[in-house]
């Protein structure tokens, strides 16, 4: 058995050290850049998880799964497409299965913009359009879909999932505090539907989506809400009968489109992809400066000390991994001013106010100013507040100033599978937070009160901060969340824009004339592959990386097959 054991031990070590081998001849030997043709076509695939920043796995990561598209690679490549001469135009090739917020998309709208602003043409094909990803399509000057394609035209709707009957089912009693009655994502586990406040405040951010979707679409396609509205009635359209209703410009195939897109004299389109485009250094087209300003990019659910990418729950953000990025361009004298680049939903109270007080700390040495993407919401708004500027896509949902704490008696569900529990203890207080039995009385008045004394601190910390009475916040607060047009109307933010106003901002900050061009450098870096495989957690973050992304993309994928699943099962047309 001994001998085995070793036997098995030695081969799997060097089965180890192969791949070890392998993967640095990879490094070593990389192959030549292509060439980038003259009146080529930039093409940006929008499909899959499309996260802001590069996620913290690593470059390891391309070579099992493929490198992620970033939000930040298709805005730094569509600045440098503007400009360009060999760059023709762009083509987005536009897929329903994409996860981006509409706060990605309006910045990407504005990227579209300047290429357009510039005098080149940008496209869109997609096989299949929902209304969300039609709001990006329709910033483009045409849009192609294939004859047999679908799109998918309806009107805004607010889900919430709620597993109290669940829980109920399991034995499972949550012993939860909210402060206060908008703070919805306790509603999930304390209610089997959404409560009056809640549904007024998810009612209101519909009306603000519909109205950017409104003007959008009247602006870019000349549809009215009139229109809008008739055409939603229908909600489903093939493409043959988009085309009629003008929602897109006309019904070709991808190699179709290639065709009439390309040179007469070529036999097929000069292409580039966007990772051949990403390696064009931007001081090459002008964008660089003596004075730096750096980015630092804050993505994900908020927990823990370092950035990672959980199975379950996604992109992780650690303070320590945020804070060190922090004090690295505060020490560091090249760096004029810091872009605070959020996008968040919150998560650990601790974590976030670890996070702001490193935010407040370089705000005291440069001018930081924060620039918030999807959602910068709840512990994503603490980590916000104390930096000198905030600027907010105008539907970045942002504010839930408001807090969930509490704990889940399990015995209902210990009691179903034989699993018990005995006690000893001596001081009171002892199990507070024993999941084996109910908050006492004189418990829950102490772990309440000492709820609301820390959310009353943390409220009065953003009063302070946002030149606002107590009272003032307090309207403000107590879970509400805001657009970031909302939020600018009612002094949480200062400002609209995307990622090149913050930038704006903080040039002003730091005294830096608006003609004078600056160096921007984005942080974290990149890890590169040997970095990333000789990390303590490379190969575990990697693998973890590998099953989120199977989450996101591939049974995404399914579930949207699965919703289109009436065009195979129905042999008729539906009307």
């Amino acid at each position: 058995m001994k001998t085995f054991l070793r036997s098995f031990l030695a081969s799997m070590l060097a089965y180890f050290l192969m791949l070890i081998l392998f993967l640095l001849v990879l490094t070593l030997v990389s192959p030549s850049k292509t060439s980038i043709k003259n009146n080529a076509y930039l093409i940006v695939d929008i499909y899959g998880s499309i996260p802001e920043y590069n996620p913290p796995s690593g470059a390891i990561e391309s070579l099992f799964g493929g490198d992620y598209e970033t939000l930040q690679r298709i805005l730094d490549n569509l600045k440098k497409a503007a400009v360009d001469d060999r760059i023709k135009g762009v083509v987005f090739k536009i897929s329903a299965s994409s996860h981006l917020g509409y706060a990605k998309m309006q910045e990407l709208r504005e990227a579209i913009h300047t290429v357009q602003d510039s005098g080149k043409h940008v496209y869109a094909f997609s096989d299949y359009l929902d209304r969300k990803t039609y709001y990006l399509a329709s910033a483009c000057d045409s849009i192609y879909m294939p004859e047999t394609s679908t799109l998918l035209f309806t009107g805004f709707a607010a889900t919430s999932q709620h597993i109290r009957g669940t829980l109920d089912k399991l034995g499972i009693k949550p012993n939860i505090h909210r402060i206060k009655e908008y703070k919805g994502a306790a509603e999930m586990i304390t209610r089997k539907n959404m409560s009056e406040t809640v549904r007024a405040n998810r009612l209101w951010m519909l009306e603000e989506y519909w109205d950017h979707f409104a003007d959008a679409l009247e602006t870019e396609r000349g549809l009215n809400e009139d229109a809008i509205t008739r055409l939603m009635h229908q909600g489903i359209f093939t493409a043959s009968k988009a085309v009629t209703a003008k929602l897109i410009d006309n019904t070709l195939y991808w190699d179709e489109l290639q065709d009439q897109l390309k040179e007469k004299e070529d036999d097929a389109l000069r292409m580039v992809c966007q990772s051949r485009y990403a390696d064009e250094n931007p001081k090459k087209f002008g964008f660089k400066g003596k004075k730096k300003i750096a980015v630092i990019h804050a993505q994900g659910t908020i927990g823990g000390r370092r950035n990672r990418v959980d199975p379950l729950f996604g992109i992780m953000m650690g303070h320590e991994s945020v804070c060190a990025q922090l004090k690295k361009a505060r020490e560091n004298k090249k760096v004029a001013a810091v872009v605070f680049r959020i996008d968040s939903p919150g998560g650990e109270s601790m974590t976030s106010h670890l996070i702001a007080h490193e935010v407040e700390k370089t705000a005291s040495a440069k001018p930081v100013v924060v620039s918030m993407v999807d959602v910068a919401a709840s512990g994503g708004y603490t980590i916000a507040y104390k930096a000198n500027k905030l600027v907010a896509d105008p539907l970045t949902i942002t504010g839930s100033i408001g807090s969930i704490s509490g704990k889940f008696n399990m015995k209902g569900l210990y009691d179903k599978i034989g699993l018990s529990y005995d006690h000893v203890t001596k001081g009171p207080m002892a199990l507070i937070f024993s999941d084996d039995r109910d908050f006492t009385a004189a418990e829950r008045e102490r772990f309440v009160q000492n709820h609301w004394t820390h959310f009353n601190e943390w409220l009065k910390d953003v009063a302070e901060h946002r030149g606002l009475s107590f009272a003032e916040a307090e309207k403000l607060a107590h879970g509400r969340v805001w657009s970031g047009r909302q939020a600018v109307a009612n002094c949480l933010v200062d400002t609209l824009g995307g990622l090149n106003m913050a930038i704006e901002q903080a040039k002003k900050l730091a005294g830096i004339p608006d003609e004078e061009s600056v160096t921007i450098t984005h942080l974290p870096k990149k890890r590169g592959l040997l970095s990333a495989l000789f990390s303590n957690e490379g190969a575990q973050s990697v693998l973890q990386d590998l099953v989120y992304r199977w989450i996101q993309t591939d049974l995404a994928e399914t579930r949207h097959m699965m919703n289109r699943s009436w065009e195979i099962m129905t042999p008729v047309e539906i009307e």
